[in-house]
């Protein structure tokens, strides 16, 4: 169950007259994209006055980096590695994962969850996790190194494929052909937001008899790989259901709602995050073109962009959430 929600937007909200309600639930509502300008004018990235950094990388910011970069690095080998901090090399050491990487070729670049994975064409393949401030650059060689760069690989095209990490919580593993993945917890993930299998009664199985917030559910990796606190914001807003509610009170029809926005607002995201090689380079790898389009995260007291309640922010989990209190009303 989440903290107690900031009284400031409830004490806005009294003596609001709300109309999102039908017979006591909301109705369900199309959420409304304002214009560009309105957009820009409106995120001011704080939550009840802090700012919100969006700096974690979850499932629409990572396949965004796998699209911009898989076209670019197929068919390319690798000439040299150098790894500057060797922490960040999680499996095997540093030393053998640089020697053994020189001279291979990349074949394509998988996602799963928040991973991304560099298969080569022998059959190795390289395992990555950006954490929180990771970032990968592909970059002419005389591209100027960017502070916190931690691991380069040099292609046989002149470029470099640059990791650049100011926490340094990012890691890499490095995975022979044919050895089975017993390291980078990738295998522990569950089923994909686009999997066909992700139901009601998928949702319902693995939550419905959790006391924990719903909200904490959805950030479990184990059950739905990718989504992290600002997309489980935006999926809970559109479901109209309160990030705070227990997994073990939803309705059958909340459960239904569920699943349908999560592969659905993501899908939504990553579309919106769509940008060229040029524009991601330009960008250093952290400018999310889907900040935006965000209705909720980000936008703690601020109007709801549905019904105009003040929207507010509370703690869920130890994570910031924000939520509209007439939308998402506690009870259903």
């Amino acid at each position: 169950m989440g903290e107690k929600a900031d009284l400031s937007c409830r004490r806005q909200n009294r003596g609001k007259k709300h109309t999102g309600t039908a017979g006591g639930r909301t109705e369900k509502r199309n959420i409304p994209e304002l214009p560009e300008t309105e957009r820009k004018k409106k995120h001011t990235g704080t939550a009840g006055g802090r700012t919100e950094e969006r700096n974690m990388p979850e499932l629409p910011e990572v396949e965004s980096i796998r699209r911009v970069l898989e076209p670019q690095l197929r068919g390319l080998a690798v000439r040299h590695v150098t790894a500057k901090r060797p922490e960040i090399i999680a499996h095997p050491g540093a030393e053998e994962f640089c020697g053994r990487l020189a001279g291979q070729t990349v074949d394509h670049m998988e996602r799963r969850g928040k991973f991304l994975t560099l298969c080569l064409a022998g059959g190795d393949r390289v395992i990555l996790h950006l954490r929180m401030t990771g970032r990968l650059l592909l970059t002419p060689a005389d591209y100027p190194v960017e502070k916190h760069t931690h691991l380069i690989f040099q292609l046989d095209d002149g470029r470099e494929l640059r990791f650049c990490d100011t926490r340094r919580f990012g890691r890499f593993w490095l995975l022979r052909a044919g050895e089975a993945d017993t390291c980078s917890g990738m295998d522990r993930l569950g089923m994909e937001p686009e999997d066909a299998r992700l139901s009601a009664e998928y949702l319902r199985s693995a939550f419905g008899k959790r006391k924990k917030a719903v909200k904490e559910c959805l950030l479990d990796q184990s059950v739905i790989a990718g989504i992290g606190n600002i997309y489980s914001d935006e999926i809970l807003f559109a479901a109209h259901i309160c990030p705070t509610r227990p997994a073990g009170s939803l309705t059958e029809e909340e459960w239904e709602r569920l699943a349908a926005e999560i592969p659905e607002r993501l899908r939504f995201f990553t579309e919106k995050n769509a940008v060229t090689p040029e524009e991601y380079l330009k960008g250093r790898g952290q400018e999310y073109r889907n900040t935006p389009f965000l209705q909720v995260y980000g936008h703690a007291g601020s109007p709801c962009p549905v019904c105009g309640e003040i929207l507010c922010r509370t703690v869920v989990g130890g994570r910031s959430s924000v939520f509209c209190p007439a939308c998402q009303a506690e009870l259903p």
